[in-house]
């Protein structure tokens, strides 16, 4: 049966090294079950015994967002990152596997990606419940915003668009992409739009919207297809609107 190579870069802070694995070659084989039959015999190209290499996994089907890991230097899901077409793609029987760059790293290809969780809540992103339910159905939205609002709906946090963005680094504030389509999708909503003000603040201080460099890479890395550039415009142009109305007291137009 056909081998390929799995070349793993693992260790803690501090201390990472290249580690390869030789397995063989079946059918839909992908990343996930690659490193489950390492798991299962941990050993390396070279003979020795080593620890299992550690990972985080939930789906299985590019939902959970938390198998994000950089396939041949590409932020990916490894769910759906499959083994035969990424060989024949390099034309190459060697498969590079490496933690995220812009978050913690903990241990092989964990990292912590509480960050983006953090400043989801520093904008709000999320509908207060006031009881409003009982009083029956709210307004009705356009399907063309329902359309909107639902492709960004499918963000799964899973940092790709974070990874793949250069403003994201150890010396800019920048909250990342993602934030801004969620605080486009939930000023979208009419009962979230109440607060619409409150989000559009917090992203005009810095780390916010001044800081994307509009290099564009978050829509090309993103597993969900989210309108990534899309939302970052429409949130530049509503903080620019933000701006004139807390300077002169009403919109421009």
């Amino acid at each position: 049966m056909k081998k390929f190579i799995l070349k793993v870069y693992r260790g803690h802070p501090g201390n990472q090294y290249w580690e390869e694995f030789e397995l063989s070659l079946e059918p839909y084989l992908n990343v996930i079950s690659a490193l489950m039959e390492i798991q299962k015999n941990p050993i390396n190209r070279k003979g020795e015994k080593v620890t299992p290499v550690v990972w985080e996994q939930g789906c299985l089907e590019e939902v959970c967002g938390s198998c994000s890991m950089l396939v041949n230097g590409r932020p990916r899901q490894a769910c759906t990152a499959l083994i035969e077409p990424i060989l024949e793609k390099t034309q190459s029987d060697t498969i590079t596997l490496a933690p995220f760059t812009k978050f913690p790293l903990v241990r092989d290809l964990i990292v912590d990606r509480s960050r983006m969780f953090e400043n989801l809540k520093k904008v709000h992103a999320w509908i207060d419940s006031d009881g409003a339910y009982e009083r029956g159905p709210g307004p009705k939205i356009s399907q063309e915003k329902q359309e909107v609002m639902y492709a960004i709906s499918k963000c799964i946090t899973c940092g790709c668009c974070v990874e793949a963005c250069p403003q994201s680094n150890e010396r800019s504030k920048f909250v990342g992409p993602q934030i801004m389509a969620q605080v486009r999708l939930f000023n979208l909503n009419p009962t979230g739009a109440m607060q619409s003000d409150e989000r559009l603040r917090l992203v005009m201080q810095p780390g916010g919207i001044a800081d994307c460099g509009n290099a564009q890479n978050c829509q090309q890395v993103c597993p969900k297809d989210v309108p990534l550039l899309d939302s970052i415009s429409a949130i530049g142009r509503d903080t620019t609107l933000q701006a004139f109305k807390d300077t002169f007291g009403v919109p421009p137009f």
